[in-house]
């Protein structure tokens, strides 16, 4: 298993790289862990970029999730299946709003509570942004990849994935 999962925040691709690991044990990569170190900055693009082809060099099965259209591009050629998550906006508020505390993320559970409306405003942002977080990226990188690939348009689906 060598797949790449894209979306929007709250899309879901955490929890289905979840169920396709217990499915079949795998390496998993969420991409904000090369994407940013530490902080709230964005790492220099090539060195996000070479950890994950890192990652991909020393795991011969794997998931890797993430919005950074600029990070998977570059290792697109590696993947098996890419699986873009597109439920709509107002499912990823859904879902951002009912998201668990993330330690790896957040030091206390209030801590994230202060940062969610913040990740609301952005999730709304995803249809008009023209960057590599924007759906006008993600549906060019989707549509431009020749190999194996699924959109799904509403949680429902995933399973489909599985």
């Amino acid at each position: 298993m060598r797949v790449i999962l894209l979306g929007n925040a709250g899309a879901g691709k955490s929890t289905l790289a979840k169920k396709l690991l217990a499915r079949q044990p795998a390496a998993r990569l969420s991409l904000d862990q090369v994407a940013f170190a530490g902080g709230t900055e964005r790492r220099p693009i090539e060195e996000s970029i070479a950890d994950a082809k890192r990652f991909i060099a020393e795991n011969e099965s794997w998931i890797i999730e993430g919005c950074y259209a600029d990070i998977i591009e570059p290792i697109l050629e590696d993947c098996e299946e890419l699986i873009f998550l597109n439920p709509g906006v107002e499912t990823c508020v859904a879902h951002c709003r009912a998201r668990p505390w993330e330690p790896e993320k957040f030091d206390t559970p209030a801590e994230q509570n202060q940062h969610l409306q913040m990740l609301i405003a952005w999730v709304r942002s995803y249809e008009t942004r023209d960057d590599e977080y924007g759906l006008r990226r993600h549906r060019a990188l989707f549509d431009s990849f020749p190999g194996r690939k699924r959109e799904f348009n509403h949680p429902g689906q995933y399973e489909q994935a599985q």
